[in-house]
């Protein structure tokens, strides 16, 4: 006897605690754990510099996890640092974010690295993110995914120097300070 696989939607998502940090990708229940002190400092370290940048010259808005990005209905995610261009602010609701950010930047942990770097990655190519981050804390390293006609098809891997952002022209951030 086979039994029927249950699928969430985003108002089942909304039922769960608020204390946790959950996702919903294509239907399934992600419980996502704290994580560790170094994966904060990478996230603070890099978040200040976008911030910084971004508020400089006046682009959009960059947002920290906890923070809901609905795809869908059935996909919610809460990356590690979010931007959306000041000319896509429409998709910002005073609750989240409703339709595919500018960027998106996933921080690599033990517990979620495999689906960062596999569902997490087609989910965005799908719901149109046109850049995407991978940082591995432990590598040192920063990959960046750009969107073209067959999906992520510009992919570069940073371990030293500066990496850039397409859609943040001008801006360059210090490998060394990402992982500083």
């Amino acid at each position: 006897m086979q039994h029927p696989q249950i699928k969430f939607t985003y108002r089942d998502y909304l039922l769960l605690p608020e204390q946790d940090r959950r996702e919903l990708i294509e239907g399934d229940f992600y419980v996502v754990p704290a994580p560790s002190l170094r994966h904060q400092e990478v996230l603070a370290n890099l978040a200040f510099a976008l911030r910084v940048f971004v508020k400089k010259n006046v682009l959009g808005r960059v947002y920290l996890a906890p923070v809901d990005v609905v795809l869908s209905d059935e996909d919610v995610v809460q990356p590690d640092i979010v931007f959306v261009s000041e000319e896509r602010r429409e998709i910002l609701s005073e609750a989240n974010i409703v339709g595919a950010p500018d960027l998106v930047i996933e921080i690599l942990s033990p517990s979620t690295a495999d689906r960062d770097k596999n569902l997490k990655l087609s989910l965005y190519v799908r719901a149109g993110v046109r850049e995407y981050w991978i940082v591995d804390p432990v590598e040192e390293t920063v990959q960046v995914l750009e969107l073209g006609p067959r999906g992520y098809d510009v992919d570069r891997t940073y371990s030293a120097g500066k990496v850039s952002s397409s859609v943040l022209p001008g801006s360059s951030i210090e490998i060394g300070h990402i992982f500083a």
